[in-house]
């Protein structure tokens, strides 16, 4: 029997990796812990965040962004701050923030066109 133990990662795949880095390093305010490959070639990059890590990759033959399929929810310290950074800064919202019973979120765009959900948990839920 399988036992999974933890998600190592999230990916995303990208078109362009500079341009996406610009996103999520400069926009998003995530910090790079691991890259590897050249511009033209496969590339990765990884972003450490608490216990997990969302990758971004460009490169691989057939795998293409998507806005359809599983997105990566960032949980923010501040969601009204955050949103309205996202905002001034011209992100293409999915959909506009939204309540639900345990938390508020948001759906973005990053440049490929990938969907990431901005996420604050409500008071006592985890």
């Amino acid at each position: 029997m399988l036992k999974v133990t933890e998600i190592a990662f999230s990916c995303y795949p990208v078109t362009d990796m500079a341009r996406a880095r610009v996103f999520y390093e400069g926009v998003l305010g995530l910090q790079p812990t691991r890259t590897a490959g050249e511009p033209g070639g496969m590339e990765w990059t990884e972003y450490d965040i608490a216990n997990g890590t969302l990758s971004i990759g460009a490169g691989a033959p057939g795998w293409k962004p998507t806005a359809e399929g599983c997105s990566v929810g960032l949980e923010v310290e501040d969601f009204d701050v955050a949103i309205a950074h996202l905002k001034s800064t011209g992100v293409k919202f999915h959909l506009e923030p939204f309540p639900t019973p345990v938390c508020r979120m948001a759906f973005i765009y990053d440049p490929d066109g990938n969907a990431i959900c901005i996420h604050k948990r409500n008071a006592g839920h985890h």
